[in-house]
């Protein structure tokens, strides 16, 4: 089969590659995979920032396809399905094992960027009706994350809802607070990215660049209160913030690192507030189903904001690094 191997840990070692096509074991279904999208992580074990992977290596941990073989034992799928891939195929549900955690797709394990890949069948999610496997190929790390986020904090109609910048899970979270009946502030130094944001639902607008001290204005907006949720995207340049932003008994939801990974946390505000702070790793398995069809009954249309070929997986990589250029997520279409 086809595929795209990252050879080292380098934005622009990518070669094409041809490679055997797995064969579905007991309980495996072999899907042909039809699309891919971008996330941080692979972002960062093509940097060299993330510990674990072997190289060469198949790049990419979200992906999505129809199934065209089952291997023995196999019976809640059949051929012609149209599934999404979780990116972590060990962990199916509850709280996670370090060996459920570590096993992920385009790091220990094969990921997107090749013609087909043989999978656990516990382990795939049916494709929501409505959705392309562009689109549906953005479910299980920001779709997850998202629908986790929501969860976390219990959100419904009256919560508020913080999203900072305008990636894929502040995209999603947005569409799922507005399905939940929230109020949604968003963040962003691009007007024309709020702008966008706004024809999603989105409440209230504040450019960072404008508003350094956009925490500040969480307050304001929300009568002295803050937010029932905040999703923390940025890490080290805006950790304090999104704790000032948040409600007493809210949740602080952080999931991201894009300007740092250590922080200087005055505890006091936390522990006066009586704060959750909450860490995510994606989810399970149980949580992309949940996701899906949450997606589904609301029918809602995961943003791709531009979809590459499998030999422009450089460029890709580097749009996706380069940071602000981009609004929702980033995808493949698998044609060969």
């Amino acid at each position: 089969m086809k595929a795209i191997e990252l050879s080292q840990p380098r934005l622009d070692a990518f070669r094409a590659a041809t490679i055997a096509t797995p064969e579905p074991q007991r309980g495996e279904v072999l899907i042909r995979q039809r699309a891919a999208s971008l996330n941080f992580v692979d972002v960062a074990v093509a940097s060299g920032n993330y510990p674990g992977p072997s190289f060469p290596l198949i790049p990419v941990a979200d992906g999505a396809g129809e199934i065209v073989a089952l291997g023995e034992g196999v019976a809640r799928f059949a051929v012609g399905d149209r599934v999404v891939a979780h990116a972590k195929p060990r962990w199916i549900g509850g709280r996670p094992r370090p060996y459920e955690m570590t096993q992920m797709r385009g790091i220990s394990l094969p990921g997107s960027l090749a013609e087909y890949v043989a999978l656990p069948a516990n382990s795939v999610v049916p494709v929501p009706a409505h959705l392309s496997f562009e689109a549906a190929s953005t479910l299980p790390i920001a779709g997850t994350t998202a629908w986790n986020a929501i969860r976390a904090a219990d959100v419904g109609p009256g919560s508020v809802v913080v999203l900072l910048g305008t990636g894929g899970v502040s995209i999603f979270t947005l569409q799922l607070a507005k399905a939940a009946g929230a109020t949604v502030i968003i963040t962003s130094s691009s007007d024309e990215k709020l702008e966008r944001a706004k024809a999603l639902g989105a409440d209230h607008l504040i450019n960072y660049r404008a508003t350094p001290d956009w925490d500040g204005k969480v307050l304001e907006l929300t009568g002295g209160l803050g937010a029932d949720l905040v999703v923390e995207t940025g890490g080290t340049a805006t950790f304090a913030r999104a704790i000032n932003a948040t409600a007493p008994g809210g949740t602080l939801f952080t999931i991201g690192f894009v300007t740092g990974a250590e922080a200087t946390v005055n505890l006091l505000p936390i522990i006066i507030k009586a704060l959750k702070v909450v860490g995510n790793n994606t989810g399970s398995v149980s949580d992309l189903r949940d996701a899906a069809r949450a997606i589904g009954a609301a029918r809602i249309e995961p943003v791709v904001d531009k979809v590459f070929s499998p030999n422009e997986a450089a460029e890709a990589y580097a749009h996706m690094a380069a940071g602000g250029l981009h609004f929702g997520k980033l995808a493949f279409g698998l044609e060969w």
